[in-house]
C-alpha cells in the first residue's frame, strides 16, 4: 500500500508525525506538506510563484517534502511530479481542530484530500477536535483502520472523499462512529477591533465553534456527543434539487 500524507499545519505538525507513524505500519508512507502552517486556505492552488521543495529530516531519518504551496498544490505536485509510483490513497491531517459545518469550504486539510479525489484517488482527511492539548494517539490508530477498510471496500465513488472529526476524550469515552451530513453551520465569527502603537485601526478575525446547532444526524452535534463523525463530501457542488426550478426563470 503506497499513502501520501498531508496536511495544512506543517510538516512539522505532531498531527502529521502521529499519522506517519500509524500508517507505517500498513504500508510504504511519503509526506508532502507545505513548509509551515497553511490553515484556513481553502482549496487555493499556487499560479504567480514557483513551488520549492526540500527533503525534511525528523528523528535523524528522511521523514518527508515540505513545500512552499497549499495542501492542494502538495497532493498535485506529489502525484504529477514528485512521486514515482501513483498513491494508494491520500490522507490529510491530523488537524489540530475540527473540520466541520461550513469550516469544511475554508479548510486546507479538507482540500488536501479534495485533491486527491479530483485526480481519482480514495482520500480522507481527518480533524481532532480541539485547539489546545491535543492527543493525537486515537485518532491516528483510527486512520489506520480507515485506511484499510477504504482500500478493502475499493468503493469510494469518484469525486467523494470522506471527512472525519475525532472528538478530543480518551478512548474509553469514543461511544462509537457516525455515518452524518455536514452541519449548516461551524464557527460563530466576529473581528476584534483594535489600535497598534502609530494609532492605526485594524480588524482580526475571531470566533469559537459552535458546541451545537441542534442537528442530531449532522458533524458538530455527532462530535459534541463523543462520537466519531465520518461525512461523505463530493467535489460536485451542483444543486440539482433547484436546477428545474432554476430553468423555469425568464432570461
Amino acid at each position: 500500500m503506497n499513502i501520501l500524507l498531508t496536511n495544512d499545519d506543517g510538516i512539522f505538525s505532531e498531527g502529521i508525525r502521529a499519522l506517519y507513524e500509524s500508517l507505517s505500519r500498513i504500508g510504504k508512507v511519503i509526506i508532502v506538506a507545505p513548509d509551515s502552517e497553511r490553515s484556513a486556505v481553502g482549496h487555493a492552488i499556487t499560479l504567480s510563484d514557483p513551488l520549492r521543495v526540500k527533503k525534511i529530516n525528523r528523528g535523524g531519518k528522511f521523514f518527508g517534502y515540505a513545500t512552499t504551496g497549499t495542501p492542494a498544490d502538495c497532493v498535485k505536485l506529489a502525484i504529477r511530479a514528485i512521486l514515482k509510483k501513483r498513491p494508494d490513497i491520500v490522507v490529510s491531517g491530523i488537524n489540530l481542530g475540527p473540520n466541520v459545518g461550513y469550516s469544511v469550504l475554508y479548510s486546507g486539510t479538507v482540500s488536501g484530500a479534495t485533491e486527491g479525489a479530483i485526480l481519482g484517488i480514495p482520500s480522507f482527511a481527518i480533524s481532532l477536535a480541539t485547539f489546545t492539548n491535543p492527543n493525537y494517539s486515537f485518532a491516528a490508530e483510527f486512520a489506520k483502520k480507515l485506511a484499510k477498510q477504504i482500500l478493502k471496500h475499493k468503493n469510494l465513488p469518484k469525486g467523494t472523499l470522506l471527512n472525519v472529526n475525532i472528538p478530543a476524550v480518551e478512548k474509553k469515552r469514543i461511544k462509537g462512529v457516525r455515518i452524518v451530513k455536514q452541519s449548516g453551520q461551524a464557527i460563530e465569527e466576529r473581528f476584534d477591533k483594535r489600535e497598534d502603537p502609530r494609532k492605526r485601526i485594524y480588524y482580526w478575525l475571531t470566533g469559537e465553534i459552535i458546541k451545537s446547532d441542534g442537528r442530531d444526524e449532522a458533524d458538530i452535534e455527532t462530535v459534541r456527543k463523543n462520537y466519531i463523525s465520518i461525512t461523505p463530501i463530493h467535489c460536485d457542488m451542483t444543486d440539482y434539487d433547484f436546477m428545474d426550478k432554476l430553468k423555469l426563470w425568464k432570461f
